[in-house]
């Protein structure tokens, strides 16, 4: 016990190591933010539900998403199976940092995971390497300014929304994309295993790709990820 304890307060980092890690995405967060904030007020959403939307919801796909079917006066009912199934790939998320968060009550636990986002969690596994565990107050700092700067952006793309008619103009529906992109990129160099990481890379397109061609993008997704992974630990075993 008290071995695991040294070793949980030696890993320890402090809440605004989290919040310098979450950098890197800020600008990420600020563009699709501020695209989901004027999409959805095209969509007919007052400035008071963007911010419910955005504190609630807190999902740039299913914001999106959401939008889109309210554009088209689609029901509730069909709203909320929607975002249900997009978001399903939170549990392969939220199961792969559990590991590093045993130390913690499930209470606890539920906090992290609660904020836990795709770029977040990218950061997150970024951070575990060599660690057995993750610190709390780290998370919590990755995961509170994240959630803060995806409000303020949606509030922004709500209010001057009015005088952006086409997002795609300025490049913002490329911007999650690319933030994605670059932390895969600092990820692959921090860890240094070239080798598996461009097998993965490559068994997740192919599965991806040819899944989406007989089931929506969004099972592509998932069995992508699942497939990938399960080749990437094999030839990492293997050599």
């Amino acid at each position: 016990m008290k071995v695991a304890t040294s070793i949980i307060q030696k890993e320890k980092s402090h809440f605004f190591d989290g919040v310098k890690a979450c950098i890197p995405t800020l600008l990420g967060y600020l563009s699709i933010g501020f695209a989901a904030g004027v999409i959805e007020k095209t969509a007919g959403l007052s400035v008071l539900e963007i911010i419910l939307m955005s504190s609630l919801i807190y999902a740039g796909s299913a914001q999106f998403i959401a939008a889109g079917m309210i554009a088209v006066n689609a029901s509730a009912t069909a709203i909320i199976f929607t975002i249900f199934f997009v978001n399903l790939r939170h549990l392969l998320l939220s199961a792969a940092l559990s590991p590093y968060f045993r130390h913690l009550t499930p209470l606890k636990n539920s906090l992290i995971g609660a904020l836990l986002t795709d770029e977040t969690f990218g950061v997150a596994i970024n951070e575990s390497r060599n660690k057995k565990y993750i610190s709390e107050k780290w998370m919590h700092g990755l995961n509170i300014t994240a959630y803060l700067n995806w409000i303020i952006a949606n509030i922004a793309g709500a209010y001057f929304g009015q005088w952006i008619t086409n997002p795609e103009q300025f490049g913002l529906d490329f911007a999650l994309p690319a933030m994605f992109i670059g932390l895969l990129v600092i990820q692959m160099l921090g860890r240094k295993k070239y080798f598996i990481d461009v097998v993965v890379a490559i068994c997740a397109v192919i599965v991806g790709v040819g899944v989406s061609f007989i089931s929506s993008s969004s099972i592509g997704v998932i069995v992508a990820i699942i497939l990938a992974s399960t080749i990437g630990m094999v030839v990492e075993k293997w050599k």
